[in-house]
């Protein structure tokens, strides 16, 4: 193989992917078998099968048991509006992450006090065993399960106050700004940092992915005068969102 040339496998894909996205392979239309693509490419059968799990991993067909290998429906991607956080009143957990405000959510969640393990500790500047409330979120749209958020509140902020169980209390429910505000905490920083990675198999099992989807992770935290007070993993499925950045200019 020279410099610059495909191995076999990838042009196949290359080709069948072609095809998928120009409508020539539609949605629901069963992918060529093993045995077709070989004869019809002239490469061996391992070649045939690398190509066909190149095409699974990345989304573009799946496997029906006792069926065969189907084209996917491809989702139109929606948007996921940040814009950080957001100072004024009524904020809750859905606009906090989606800020769009035409956009319509509810969301489920669980709190329960943990040991801050050595990356989460380095983002919260705490010690590594430090207790943290963690919280899981699911986030719908239109009844559609379409976000996982996990946050962490180190306990020497919020512990023994209001506001430490983040959906439970006077301001249960409501955004990290709000309920930091109330026990004189200000926040007056955010930083985000975006990266892609496979999804894992709980968390594609919660947002109705297949094995091999990746997912967006948006990586949060939210600062008090230079001190980390919540950080948060925000993951979304990248084949149906994008993210969208709104961000003022001073």
């Amino acid at each position: 193989m020279t410099f610059g040339e495909q191995p076999a496998y990838l042009r196949v894909a290359g080709d069948l992917r072609k095809k998928i996205v120009d409508g020539s392979l539609p949605p629901h239309t069963r992918l060529p078998s093993q045995a077709r693509i070989r004869e019809e490419y002239g490469v061996s059968d391992t070649v045939a099968l690398e190509a066909r799990k190149v095409l699974m991993a990345e989304g573009l067909v799946e496997g029906r048991s006792g069926s065969g290998t189907y084209v996917r429906e491809r989702p139109v991607p929606r948007r996921v509006a940040r814009s950080g956080y957001r100072p004024a009143g009524g904020a809750t957990p859905f606009r906090q992450e989606q800020a769009d405000a035409s956009v319509r959510g509810t969301w489920e969640s669980s709190s329960e006090q943990a040991e801050a393990g050595a990356a989460i500790a380095e983002r919260l500047a705490i010690q590594t065993g430090d207790r943290v409330m963690r919280t899981k979120y699911l986030f719908r749209e239109a009844g559609e399960p379409m976000m996982l958020s996990i946050s962490w509140e180190p306990l020497a902020v919020t512990g023994r106050t209001p506001v430490m169980l983040p959906e439970e209390g006077p301001l249960g429910g409501m955004g990290v700004v709000e309920r930091m505000r109330a026990i004189d905490v200000i926040v007056d920083n955010v930083t985000e940092e975006v990266g892609a990675r496979p999804g894992l198999a709980e968390e594609l099992h919660l947002l109705g992915g297949v094995p091999g989807h990746v997912v967006l992770v948006v990586q949060r935290t939210y600062f008090a005068s230079g001190r980390p007070v919540e950080t948060a993993d925000v993951v979304i499925p990248a084949d149906r969102y994008r993210v969208a950045y709104h961000l003022p200019v001073k």
